[in-house]
């Protein structure tokens, strides 16, 4: 079983950047595709972003798109996600969780383990 840390997160002005990390134990998750979903208050979790164990296929949330990069480094068994121009909506807890299926990758219920989340918080 594998256990995954996310670090990274906390405060920061709207438009401004941070950069998520999630690392892993217990096993290597180079099998495993890797993503990123959130969960602000009163709302579902939702998908942000993906990429394909091999790393060379990545996906994103429409929302996110043009502002979010998500990387891995097999070497460091770790998986980022950089943030720019953040925005007051992008608030909540962010989440990395792996995945075997990529055809269900924007699907929660797809995937296994999931860290503890790390929070982020942009002000206006």
């Amino acid at each position: 079983q594998v256990q995954l840390v996310e670090s990274g997160g906390g405060l920061v002005q709207a438009g401004g950047s941070l950069r998520l990390s999630c690392a892993a134990s217990g096993r290597a998750f180079s099998n495993y595709h890797m993503g990123w979903f959130r969960q602000a208050p009163g709302k579902e979790r939702e998908f942000v972003a993906i990429i394909s164990a091999n790393g060379i296929w990545t996906d994103y949330a429409d929302s996110v798109k043009g502002r979010f990069t998500i990387s891995r480094d097999k070497a460091k068994n770790t998986v980022s996600l950089q943030m720019n121009n953040l925005k007051p909506e992008d608030t909540a807890i962010y989440y990395c969780a792996e995945t075997s299926t990529w055809s269900m990758r924007h699907r929660r219920d797809w995937y296994d383990s999931w860290g503890q989340g790390t929070q982020v918080t942009v002000s206006s």
